[in-house]
């Protein structure tokens, strides 16, 4: 066994371990309703309110209730009167996202609430559709579940997994930048979960730490797929994605634009810089990023490391075909050095 390989199993195995106590896969609710409710209300008094329950419990509620998921498949159908609806969790163009309750089980999850006249009015109808049918089959503990889904005659509902500790983007404004050793495990779970869709053909295509939450346990879940597409065999024409982000070979005139899953190593090179530095390399104005990312031109501040360096230009190469591969980037010196160490306070 070579030493990239026993580097590789190494770090598989820390992230599974790191992994372990998110909530176990189950089988997912994919129902569809017509049931007519009113839009939610949010009320303090509710018991999923931050005052009334801590995170820990609500984990315990997580954790102990998962096995009840399947049974809110009711021939029925699901709808939003099934639920108790807590604190908003995030808003977005289309929608709300809410921490909730099953009522008869004490299930605990998220709900994205949709406006169906917003997506239609946008056009986006499709996207969602296909964000619902990529993200209902993924079971990997750095993705976000998605458990089920409803309708009626003014919203989509998603039943997500509750990711207890909130967006990775919130906690890197609170603290301006992270450590080596936090980015860099954050940075192996990332490419973990990547190597997953990957392996069933599909790209995220919109890695950035807006589109990634952190679990109870402080694990990484990947989520919003609804820029991601299945490409089994075709490289990809659409533009689409976070200017700050966009790779070179997406910069070309819309004609000429062709890519495959490498656009993803592309954003993880730029999420590795911008979970060290505070900020993305490429974020000037509305034009400069695209003459600086089709040049890859980019400045490393002096106390990002010369391991955490080589491992941000292997990713940020223009040539989509000479990128590290995921297995260079968990088995890179940097990532085993960072992975390996005792969980000891950060510094």
């Amino acid at each position: 066994m070579t030493h990239g390989s026993r580097g590789l199993n190494v770090i598989k195995n820390t992230l599974e371990i790191q992994s372990s106590n998110s909530i176990a896969s189950t089988n997912p609710i994919s129902q569809t309703t017509k049931h007519e409710t009113k839009p939610p209300k949010v009320e303090s008094k509710q018991l999923l309110s931050d005052r009334s329950e801590t995170s820990k419990s609500i984990a315990n509620r997580c954790r102990n209730s998962m096995s009840l998921v399947v049974e809110l498949a009711d021939p029925k159908g699901l709808h939003l009167g099934m639920f108790d609806i807590g604190r908003s969790l995030g808003k977005g163009a289309f929608g709300h996202v809410y921490l909730a309750r099953e009522r008869t089980n004490g299930f605990i999850c998220a709900l994205k609430i949709l406006n169906k006249k917003h997506l239609q009015e946008s056009r986006m109808e499709k996207q969602v559709r296909r964000e619902i049918d990529i993200q209902i089959r993924l079971r990997h503990p750095n993705i976000l579940r998605l458990y089920g889904h409803f309708h009626d005659s003014q919203h989509v509902v998603l039943i997500l997994e509750f990711a207890g500790k909130g967006e990775l983007y919130k906690q890197l404004r609170k603290e301006t930048r992270f450590s080596e050793r936090k980015t860099a495990r954050y940075i192996a779970q990332v490419a973990f979960a990547l190597g997953y869709l990957h392996q069933k053909h599909i790209i995220h295509r919109d890695i950035k730490p807006e589109n990634i939450l952190i679990g109870i346990h402080g694990e990484i879940k990947i989520s919003d797929f609804g820029w991601s597409v299945h490409a089994s065999t075709n490289r990809r024409r659409t533009l689409c994605g976070t200017l700050d982000y966009l790779p070179p070979e997406m910069m070309k005139p819309v004609s000429l634009v062709e890519y495959d899953e490498k656009v993803d190593l592309w954003s993880l090179g730029v999420l590795t810089y911008e979970l060290l530095v505070g900020k993305p390399p490429f974020a000037v104005t509305l034009q400069e990023p695209r003459t600086r990312i089709a040049e890859a031109h980019m400045k490393v501040p002096s106390h990002v490391s010369p391991e955490a360096k080589d491992f941000i230009q292997k990713l940020l190469v223009l040539i989509p075909e000479n990128r590290a591969s995921l297995n260079q980037v968990q088995t890179h010196p940097w990532i085993i050095k960072h992975c390996l160490e005792s969980d000891a306070s950060d510094g």
